[in-house]
């Protein structure tokens, strides 16, 4: 029972620390009951089934964290969520069992170095393959605390994960030491440690705050929220008659001196979207033109879904959905950028959203489970990606500005590269309204904000539904409209051009932490011992 209990504290304390209503304070020591729990089960002869219970109890302490703060995904598609969090909680647990195998092996600092380690090797395998759900990274925990973190511009959020791991590994080595010993200066030694670990970054962090300022340099730019429901409106809605919409609130902010104008991600989709090939000669495009026209400096930067139809097989795509013996289709989920020139600029979302946009493995799970993963809201169809960012040259300016479609926002190295091919401001498009008034669409606001600080550039953040928001290079909310609400949002924001620390070198945390895990593993089971 004592174990029970301790899987269900460290389960309640990482979901109590996660934002955006909990207190990243907690994750601090929310592992510590875990790990007990892991060490009793090392050391105690008389326990039955040790490796199943331990695996059990892990399992049980990351559904609670899983479950409490993603169970949104539910407004979407039931089995999506079942999907993700089981399974996510699935991965979290074998870390622990391998953590496991090696403790029993070697010495406890390098057990707890293997854990820390192997913890950032798996979220960054969680950013790379293709059931990709970073969303529980530990890092991300302080994003709603942007004045603690504004060392990501060097870190970025792996920096935050291996905060919270060395403290857990400190408090808990300390309290296992004083069990032992019942030498209260043991505790003292590691409160003064923990202590120097959590406020030194922080009161760094403070001072940073304070003193940062962007460049000088701003552009004019405003956001759209037409508010519209996917479930109900936006596929029953024509194109044109969206656009009419989108005109009329950007005629309520946009000015001659507006040099970006921002709209959701896909809020020009119907039927099966525009037709990629013959985009320049589209209705779209020609009422996106006329509106430009009024305003010289503008930059119209519309979110798309394109599609485009093969007849051979020459032409067909891994991701190409067949719809019959002779026609194959491509979908895009797009951004078009469209000014006074003739043509415009277009980028394709590269991070898909597995289940709705992407079929993981479809060789071995298609025959398995048919297409049920698609089914998780929007237009279930697979999406064709590009592989480079796209940053747009913005008319009448110098300046860049960077298509970052949804999900991708998520996605903290990704994003930089956005930067390194000389993006200066960050333009969010995205839609959240599938998940409801729920935790989701406050999560992935807030998840944005530190895109902002790994990359020192200012956000103009469109959502159909909500938030829209303009985010500071700090990390700042400077402007939001609330969910559920229709309107815009006008701002000058300031254009950086120098280069993070983080930009340059991306996410080398994790790329040490591969090195380190995988060379203490194999010392620990291949290395013959000395006689």
């Amino acid at each position: 029972m004592k174990h029970l209990l301790l899987a269900l504290a460290t389960g309640l304390l990482l979901a109590l620390g996660w934002p955006t209503y909990g207190f990243p304070v907690l994750l601090f020591v929310a592992f510590i009951p875990l790990l007990y729990v892991a060490q009793q089960h090392r050391t105690t002869h008389s326990l039955k089934y040790k490796g199943w219970r331990l695996f059990g109890l892990s399992y049980l302490a990351f559904f609670i964290w899983n479950f409490i703060t993603t169970n949104w995904l539910q407004y979407a598609d039931m089995f999506g969520a079942s999907f993700a969090i089981l399974v996510n909680s699935l991965l979290m647990a074998f870390i622990i069992l391998i953590y496991q195998a090696v403790a029993k092996r070697t010495t406890t600092n390098k057990s707890l170095c293997f854990l820390i380690t192997l913890w950032i090797c798996f979220e960054k395998l969680h950013l790379g393959w293709e059931f990709s759900w970073p969303w529980l990274n530990l890092g991300n925990a302080f994003s709603e605390y942007p004045k603690w973190v504004q060392w990501y511009e060097l870190t970025g959020t792996f920096g935050g994960t291996l905060w919270i791991w060395l403290v857990n590994v400190i408090l808990f080595k300390a309290l296992i030491t004083f069990f032992e010993t019942s030498e209260h200066r043991v505790l003292k030694r590691a409160t003064i440690q923990t202590l120097a670990i959590i406020c030194i970054p922080i009161a760094g962090s403070i001072v940073r705050y304070y003193t940062y300022s962007p460049e000088s340099n701003t552009i004019e730019a405003v956001v759209l929220q037409p508010n519209i429901d996917p479930y109900s409106e936006k596929y029953n809605a024509t194109n044109e008659e969206v656009g009419v919409l989108l005109e009329k609130l950007a005629k309520e902010k946009t000015t001659q001196e507006t040099n970006l104008l921002v709209t959701p991600e896909t809020v020009l989709a119907e039927g099966y979207g525009v037709d990629l090939p013959r985009f320049n000669s589209s209705k779209e495009f020609f009422q996106a033109k006329a509106f430009v026209y009024n305003y010289p400096n503008l930059n119209y930067l519309l979110g798309f879904q394109f599609y485009q139809k093969h007849t051979r097989e020459a032409d067909i795509l891994p991701t190409s959905n067949q719809y019959n013996e002779h026609l194959w289709v491509d979908f895009y989920n797009s951004a078009a950028l469209i000014n006074s020139d003739k043509t415009p600029l277009i980028y394709h979302k590269s991070k898909l959203v597995v289940g709705v946009e992407n079929f993981p493995y479809q060789s071995i799970l298609k025959p398995i489970i048919g297409d049920a993963m698609l089914d998780l809201g929007g237009t279930v169809a697979m999406k064709t990606t590009q592989t480079e960012r796209s940053a747009f040259l913005l008319k009448n300016t110098n300046y860049k500005v960077a298509p970052v479609i949804c999900y991708e926002s998520v996605y903290g190295e990704y994003v930089t590269g956005y930067i390194r091919n000389g993006a200066n401001v960050l333009a969010i498009m995205t839609n959240d309204a599938w998940w409801g008034n729920t935790q989701g669409h406050k999560q992935h606001l807030s998840l944005a904000r530190l895109r902002a600080i790994e990359t020192r550039r200012a956000i103009a953040r469109s959502a159909n539904t909500g938030i829209s928001a303009f985010i500071s290079p700090k990390g700042e909310l400077l402007q939001t409209l609330a969910y559920d609400t229709q309107g815009s949002l006008k701002a000058d924001i300031p254009v950086n051009t120098n280069l993070t620390f983080y930009v340059k070198a991306g996410d080398y945390i994790a790329r040490i932490s591969m090195f380190l895990a995988l060379g203490i593993f194999f010392i620990t089971f291949f290395r013959k011992e000395k006689k």
